[in-house]
């Protein structure tokens, strides 16, 4: 029913933002694999509200519990089941949109799908839900480490203000540096501002996260209806509030000739590379061992301190009052939510190539 994501490295996830608690059970995870419970709350504080004056300033620890397949530090092949319990939903903040539709958000969906929703803080379709997809992706990225696959991701847009500067030209151990998350001093000290006047004006931006993936070997991927791209596309545009992917050359690969665009092949070694890499390293829905590289765009959020018109669910006119903790931008909170999508794309693409060669 959708909450489920992955074939052999497979996660399905969990729970309500104002529910006891949210969770992920992760199937498929190979035995053996030494799983360190500090880099999964470090990922996990890196996507939690209340951490910088440009986020949501509802206080949440994140703080998780192992429920199941773990033993004396190391995965046992079993399922893995991690908890993480709710401590700060103040629901009474919904209480006014119960029976109204807020512009934009999944109310009208979610009760046109299902006759009925949670109105507190989205229920399912909250964000919220996001930790446990990142508690996940921190052990798929535990696995990958096993085989040298290093992942980035860095905010490169707010609102029309972009990072101009290509990622090899960016020092992508300074994405932490600042509170946005833009590996760029300037650019970031920009972006925080053009973020908190929108928060004054009870508004909000949208942006975009760029996502590196390295060290990936070439053959990861399918040919047909399972292209590598086609997996991290979906891994992305199934994250909250995203209204765009591309990978490569993207959209602006259209303006430029075959001449121009093609990868041509050289050897480096023992290594087969290409001279450029517009391909964003995949070629025919199968990943060639070089850079792959992407970008996520995320929509303003929904939720504004602005009064909007709409209407109930007897289809009478209404006014939504904004209220409640909202992030003025999601773009800061979601970097760590693409490396974990692009984590699990890559941990069971690895799997199932494992399972298909000799």
């Amino acid at each position: 029913m959708g909450n489920s994501f992955g074939k052999l490295f497979r996660i399905t996830t969990y729970g309500e933002s104002h529910g006891q608690a949210i969770g992920v059970v992760i199937d498929g995870c190979p035995a053996g694999l030494e799983i360190d419970q500090e880099t999964i709350q470090h990922q996990l504080d890196r996507r939690k509200p209340g951490q910088s004056r440009i986020t949501t300033q509802r206080k949440e620890s994140d703080e998780f519990q192992i429920v199941s397949g773990i033993f004396e530090g190391k995965s046992t092949g079993t399922p893995i089941s991690m908890i993480i319990w709710n401590k700060d939903a103040r629901s009474k903040d919904y209480s006014h949109i119960a029976e109204k539709f807020r512009p934009s958000h999944a109310d009208f969906t979610y009760q046109e799908k299902y006759g009925i929703r949670d109105y507190r803080g989205g229920g399912r379709s909250s964000a919220r839900e996001t930790a446990a997809r990142v508690a996940a992706g921190a052990i798929a990225m535990q696995l990958l480490k096993e085989h040298n696959i290093g992942i980035s991701s860095y905010v490169s847009q707010v609102g029309s203000l972009k990072l101009e500067l290509p990622y090899q030209q960016l020092d992508l151990n300074a994405i932490e540096d600042n509170i946005v998350r833009c590996p760029h001093r300037e650019t970031a000290e920009a972006m925080i501002e053009l973020i908190e006047t929108t928060r004054k004006q009870g508004d909000s931006i949208g942006g975009v996260i760029t996502g590196v993936l390295t060290g990936v070997p070439a053959g990861l991927g399918e040919p047909v209806f399972e292209k590598l791209h086609a997996q991290l596309g979906g891994a992305m545009l199934g994250i909250n509030a995203v209204k765009g992917f591309e990978y490569g050359s993207g959209f602006e690969g259209v303006s430029m000739k075959g001449s121009q665009h093609n990868d041509e092949f050289e050897r480096q070694g023992d290594r087969i590379v290409t001279k450029t890499n517009y391909s964003g390293g995949i070629q025919g829905g199968i990943s060639n061992g070089q850079d792959i590289y992407f970008r996520v765009a995320f929509k303003p959020v929904a939720t504004i301190m602005k009064d909007q018109q709409s209407i109930d669910q007897k289809g009478a006119p209404t006014v939504v009052k904004g209220r409640g903790r909202h992030d003025p931008c999601v773009v800061p909170r979601a970097v760590p939510i693409v490396d974990a999508m692009a984590a699990l794309v890559l941990a069971d693409s690895l799997l199932l190539n494992k399972s298909i060669r000799l």
